[in-house]
């Protein structure tokens, strides 16, 4: 169905009326706050923690497992030498004698080399396994963190979806009854600024959405709704108080 020619009065009041829907909008993300991000960070540390304290443990195992391959070659040395050492017992000329005694050095070396090693292996362990216990108790904080306001979170939802979910159907039903070239004005200065406001009324001969000083002139055609006129210096739509009083007491948010 074909929209029918509106004059500038309805068109400001329509547009008024879609700030306001919005703007509840906006304030229930407001009353949100920051916690779905601070829940989106805290289950991404907590995952980035997890995957941490895995890698920890994997390569403490591993450590475990070097340690013990040196153990058991300090133990097959420690055989090898005492039965280099038994054979020296019965050994009939030099040659025999220094090639045992040779191997017994060797395995000396050997048992010095492994014990290096466990030694290098242990104080490595000793420092992962003290990250392992911050991660630990890292992750055990961030997850009571996460806890506590995932809880809170939960409550803001249940408290204003169902208002956010009307609101919205609002929304798209009164973008529906304005002209695309202005709703495309409209997004466009909207999300310009961070307070999400579009069109605003003149309070106290300033823009309320820049402050900015409106000439008397310029308030009086505002006044006669012959055109829609934008603030010079923030690009607001700016509406007389005349529009914005019949409107602004149908969506005040419930305390």
């Amino acid at each position: 169905m074909a929209k029918t020619v509106q004059g500038v009065a309805d068109k400001l009041k329509q547009l008024f009326n879609l700030q306001l829907i919005d703007s509840n909008i906006d304030q229930i993300q407001v009353l949100k706050g920051e916690l779905p991000i601070e829940v989106s960070d805290l289950e991404d540390e907590i995952a980035g923690l997890e995957k941490r304290i895995g890698r920890l443990n994997d390569s403490i195992a591993d450590i475990d497992k070097e340690v013990s391959s040196h153990n058991a070659n300090i133990h097959e040395s420690t055989a090898l030498i005492e039965r280099y050492e038994k054979q020296l017992d019965a050994v009939k000329n030099n040659r025999e004698y220094e090639a045992l005694t040779k191997e017994i050095e060797l395995q000396k070396l050997e048992i010095q080399l492994s014990e290096k090693k466990i030694g290098d292996a242990e104080r490595t362990k000793e420092v992962k396994s003290t990250s392992l216990n911050e991660a630990t108790e890292r992750l055990e904080t961030k997850q009571k963190d996460l806890d506590v306001k995932k809880v809170e979170l939960e409550k803001i939802i249940e408290k204003t979806n169902k208002q956010e979910a009307e609101l919205k159907v609002q929304s798209d039903k009164a973008k529906t009854e304005i002209e695309e070239r202005l709703i495309k004005a409209y997004n466009r200065v909207r999300s310009r600024y961070r307070n999400g406001l579009a069109v605003v009324t003149v309070e106290r001969d300033s823009c309320s959405g820049c402050f900015n000083r409106i000439p008397p002139q310029l308030q009086i055609e505002i006044g006669h709704h012959k055109n829609i006129i934008a603030c010079e210096h923030c690009g607001r739509v700016l509406v007389d108080n005349d529009i914005a009083d019949k409107l602004r007491d149908k969506y005040v948010m419930e305390a």
